[in-house]
């Protein structure tokens, strides 16, 4: 048994570990079969369906830019185990009114739920990663990081899958269902106290607060860059998955069980990345292998670019189903593709968030990376505008996803200069 392997044994990670597992199963269940209502139930035009992904996915990541400093304040300052508590009750309500959505196929009802997930993943995000180095020991973070992401995206994989596979009223039952489990093991997440004992009194002004987090973060060099290099991955993963439903129907001409499996590869392929760089990196948190993992990412998409162009879908608005699909010749270059895309992408952002949390001092860790979500999130709200800007004047979903290699580019770039500064 590896040693970051036998964290899944101790109570100071498995609660935590099991809380972010069931309450990221949740959101890609909950928002993955909404996207597949609208976009193989409700909408029938591939312009709106790309808007409808990149207003989804807007909504959800705008409580990350407006609350990100509060809630980074909050974990800072307050018993980061009784924060995850609160948001646990939470996430059952919000769950109350997504099941309402989909039995009613209510796309309002829907996004209001997709809205109030954000504001929950908002005051999570922070904790899932501070809390780790306040129980774990130095050399167990980037192992116990790494799980936590690969544990992420397995579970945005069960939830994609069977996003796909069941009816919206089994979607409902399992949503509330996984949303009560979620708080039973947060009940069990072990007390972490803050390390201040005279903690700042808490700004509740948007703006002001969001301004100071940033500034107080940004002109530290190393995390400018790293916060800089994870923005850019997460731009990137924003328009590849508000792209996937539109490209799995209109270019390959398939079904929702096929964009279940090409989401359900992307997260496998993250996974697998993460759990590699740990490996390579031997426990070291560095970012040497950054550069060339997000060329790789760069070059896989092109390579994905280059397969759906060639492809020759099914005429007269017929879709193939899952079983169609995988025995098309080309099949298996799609997912080689995509595959490569989320490798490459999970041994990039890991030893980056990682970074984040082990060069600032633990009382300030929430608060880093609670900045490090404001500027994410807004340049994952870029990217959507950019995706739903670009769909107005008529760019096809082949041409915005040649948007993807460039910000490449310029991620390795960062990435180069932070290895270069700090390893």
């Amino acid at each position: 048994m590896t040693p970051s392997i036998r964290l899944l044994a101790r109570r100071r990670f498995l609660p935590l570990f099991v809380t972010q597992f069931l309450g990221a199963f949740n959101d890609n269940l909950f928002k993955t079969a909404m996207v597949l209502i609208a976009t193989f139930e409700i909408y029938s035009n591939p312009e709106v369906e790309a808007g409808f992904n990149a207003l989804t996915t807007g909504l959800f990541t705008l409580p990350f830019f407006l609350l990100s400093a509060l809630s980074g304040q909050l974990a800072d300052t307050r018993d980061k185990a009784r924060i995850v508590r609160l948001v646990k009750t939470l996430e059952i309500a919000i769950m109350v009114v997504g099941a309402t959505g989909l039995l009613l196929k209510s796309i309002p009802v829907m996004l209001v739920a997709v809205l109030a997930m954000g504001v929950h993943s908002t005051f999570f995000g922070p904790i899932k990663y501070a809390i780790l180095p306040q129980h774990l020991e130095p050399d167990e973070v980037l192992g116990g990081t790494g799980l936590v992401e690969a544990g992420t995206y397995m579970a945005i994989l069960a939830g994609t899958i069977l996003a796909g596979f069941i009816n919206s009223r089994a979607t409902a039952m399992i949503v509330l269902a996984v949303a009560l489990l979620g708080w039973l093991a947060g009940r069990q997440v072990p007390a972490a106290p803050p390390l201040t004992r005279d903690p700042p009194p808490l700004d509740f002004h948007v703006v002001r607060s969001s301004v100071a987090l940033v500034s107080a973060t940004l002109h530290i060099p190393r995390l400018f860059l790293a916060i800089c290099s994870i923005s850019f991955f997460w731009t990137i993963g924003a328009v590849l998955v508000i792209e996937f439903p539109p490209l799995v129907k209109n270019v390959f001409t398939a079904d929702e069980r096929v964009a279940s499996l090409f989401l359900a590869i992307f997260s496998v392929g993250v996974a697998i990345g993460s759990v590699l760089i740990n490996r390579l990196l031997g426990g070291k948190v560095s970012a040497r292998f950054g550069p060339a993992a997000v060329i790789g990412m760069g070059v896989f998409v092109l390579f994905l670019y280059a397969v759906a162009s060639n492809w020759v879908g099914l005429p007269d608005g017929r879709l193939y189903g899952l079983e169609a699909f995988i025995h098309h010749p080309h099949a298996w270059l799609v997912s080689a593709a995509l595959l490569g895309v989320a490798i490459t992408g999970g041994m990039f952002v890991v030893p980056l968030y990682a970074f984040l949390t082990t060069t600032v001092a633990k009382d300030q860790a929430a608060r880093t990376v609670a900045a490090n979500n404001i500027v994410n999130s807004g340049a994952m709200v870029l990217g959507a505008a950019a995706v739903m800007a670009l769909t107005a004047i008529g760019a096809t979903v082949l041409q915005i996803l040649l948007m993807v290699p460039a910000m490449c580019l310029i991620a390795a770039w960062l990435a180069q200069k932070l290895h270069r500064a700090c390893d």
